[in-house]
C-alpha cells in the first residue's frame, strides 16, 4: 500500500494494446499507456468489447448514516512532547495504513482495527466521509492516479471503492484473504494480492477481472513497475515473479537460490523500474534486473559493521527485512531491519556506506524524492530523517503514545502523515534547516 514515495512513470511507453492473460484468451483491450495522463472516458470507451469472465458482485448500499461515537482515546496522558501539526482521533483501534491524494497531496485516507476507513483533510483533520461496510480490520488503503477514486480492502478480503467527489461506493469485490493492494500508476485498474497465491486485477470500476495464478501460497507484497506494464510479486515460499501485465504470463520466476530462503516482506523499484530490490524474513535484501531477472546484488546484514556474531538460525528468527527503497538522485537503496538498523547501500560498489540504528524495530523507510535523505518510522513511536550522504541525523519527530505501523510522505516533503497503535493519526510539518 504501498505507500513509499512515487517513482516516476517512463517517459516513453508503448500503448498497452491488448492483455492476454491465459494463452489465447483475449480479455482486455484496455487502459492506454501514454505518457499523458489518460482520459477515464476513453478507457472505459476501450473495455467495451472486453469479454471477462463474469465475477460480479452485488454492491453493498451504502445509505445507512453512521454515527460517530465520542472519541475515548487512548488512557493515560501523553509521554514527551507532540510535534504533529493535526491529529486524526476518529479510529477506535489501531490504525494500520494511511495513503495521501497524488494529485494535491490534501487529503489522507486512513484505515484501522476497527474495520473502519476515513477520508479526511490533511489541513485541519477534518473528515470527508467514512468509507462503511467493511467487517474485518482495513489494512490496505489507496487513491488512484488521478485521486478520483479511493480503494479500501481489509483482512478477510473486501475491497471497495469510492468516488471520492461524491463520496458514493462505486465498486466492490470479495477476493481471499487480503495480503497487499496497489493502484496501476496511470490508469483506473486497482491490483491485489491474496493468501492463495493469486494475484487479481480489476478495471474499476466496472469490475472487469482476471487472476495470475501464483504458487500454491501467500502473495505477500507486489508492485506494478513504473511502465505500467509489468508487476513484480513476492510469494511466501520465497519466489519472486514478473508478470506481464499484457501477456498475463510470469516473464521471470526466480526461486531457489535466486529466491529468498523465506517469505518475502517487501519489494520496490528505482525510478526507471530497471531495478527491482526485495526483502524478505531471511534477511536478505536482493538487487534483481528487471529486464533479465537475474540477480546482481545480495546484501545480507552480516554486513554491517559492529554487530555481535550470532549463529545463522538465531539470526533468522530474530530479525527480518521489514521495509527497504531507491534513491532517486543516487545509487544509494536504504534497507530497515526488524532489530532497528538502517542500512545504506552503494549500488555501484554493492557496499555497506551507512549504518543507522535505532532502538526499536524499523516499520517503514521512504526515500524523499529529489534529494539524499530518508525518512523511518518505527517501533518506539518516532519518525526520523536521515542524510544518507553522511549517515547522520537530521531531526526526528514524536507525538505518538504507541508504534507507528504506517507513514506517508507528501511529494514536496512537507507533510509526513503517520499511523498508530495508540488509536491516532497525525500530521507533521517537515523543517529542515539543510532545505
Amino acid at each position: 500500500m504501498e505507500s513509499e514515495s512515487e517513482s516516476g512513470a517512463a517517459a516513453d511507453t508503448p500503448p498497452l494494446e491488448t492483455l492476454s492473460f491465459h494463452g489465447d484468451e483475449e480479455i482486455i483491450e484496455v487502459v492506454e499507456l501514454d505518457p499523458g495522463p489518460p482520459d477515464p472516458d476513453d478507457l472505459a470507451q476501450e473495455m467495451e468489447d472486453v469479454d471477462f469472465e463474469e465475477e460480479e458482485e452485488e454492491e453493498e448500499g451504502n445509505d445507512e448514516a453512521w454515527v460517530l461515537e465520542p472519541q475515548e482515546g487512548v488512557v493515560g496522558s501523553m509521554e514527551g512532547p507532540d510535534d504533529s501539526e493535526v491529529t486524526f482521533a476518529l479510529h477506535s483501534a489501531s490504525v494500520f495504513c494511511v495513503s495521501l491524494d497524488p494529485k494535491t497531496n490534501t487529503l489522507a485516507v486512513t484505515g484501522g482495527e476497527d474495520d473502519k476507513a476515513f477520508v479526511w483533510r490533511l489541513s485541519d483533520g477534518e473528515l470527508l466521509f467514512e468509507c462503511a461496510g467493511h467487517k474485518d480490520s482495513v489494512t490496505c488503503t489507496g487513491f488512484s492516479h488521478d485521486s478520483t477514486l479511493v480503494a479500501t480492502g481489509d483482512m478477510s478480503g473486501l475491497l471497495k471503492v469510492w468516488q471520492v467527489d461524491t463520496k458514493e461506493e462505486v465498486w466492490s469485490f470479495e477476493a481471499g484473504d487480503l495480503e497487499w493492494m496497489e493502484w496501476h500508476p496511470r490508469a483506473p485498474v486497482l491490483l491485489a494480492g491474496t493468501a492463495d497465491g493469486n494475484t487479481w486485477m480489476w478495471k474499476v470500476p466496472n469490475g472487469d477481472c482476471k487472476t495470475f495464478q501464483g504458487p500454491n501460497c501467500p502473495a505477500t507484497c507486489g508492485r506494478v513497475l513504473p511502465d505500467g506494464k509489468r508487476a513484480v510479486v513476492g510469494y511466501e515460499d520465497g519466489t519472486i515473479r514478473i508478470w506481464d501485465l499484457k501477456q498475463g504470463n510470469p516473464i521471470h520466476v526466480l526461486k531457489g537460490t535466486e529466491g529468498h530462503q523465506g517469505p518475502l516482506t517487501c519489494v520496490a523499484t528505482n525510478q526507471d523500474g530497471s531495478l527491482i530490490l526485495t526483502g524478505s524474513v531471511d534477511c536478505q535484501a536482493k538487487l534483481v534486473s528487471a529486464t533479465t531477472g537475474k540477480v546482481v546484488g545480495v546484501f545480507r546484514p552480516e554486513t554491517v559493521a559492529s554487530q555481535p556474531s550470532l549463529g545463522e538460525g538465531e539470526e533468522s528468527e530474530s530479525n527480518s527485512v521489514e521495509s527497504l527503497g531507491f534513491c532517486s538522485v543516487m545509487p544509494l537503496a536504504a534497507v530497515g531491519y526488524l532489530d532497528g538498523t538502517l542500512a545504506i547501500y552503494d549500488l555501484s560498489t554493492q557496499t555497506l556506506r551507512h549504518q543507522c540504528q535505532h532502538q526499536s524495530g524499523i516499520v517503514q523507510l521512504l526515500w524523499e524524492t529529489g534529494t539524499a535523505v530518508v525518512y523511518t518510522c518505527s517501533l518506539d513511536g518516532i519518525v526520523r530523517l536521515w542524510d544518507a550522504r553522511t549517515g547522520r541525523l537530521l531531526t526526528d519527530y514524536r507525538g505518538h503514545t504507541a508504534e507507528i505501523l504506517d507513514f506517508a510522505l507528501s511529494k514536496d516533503a512537507s507533510l509526513v502523515v503517520t499511523t498508530s497503535g495508540d488509536h491516532k493519526a497525525k500530521v507533521f510539518c517537515v523543517q529542515r534547516p539543510d532545505r
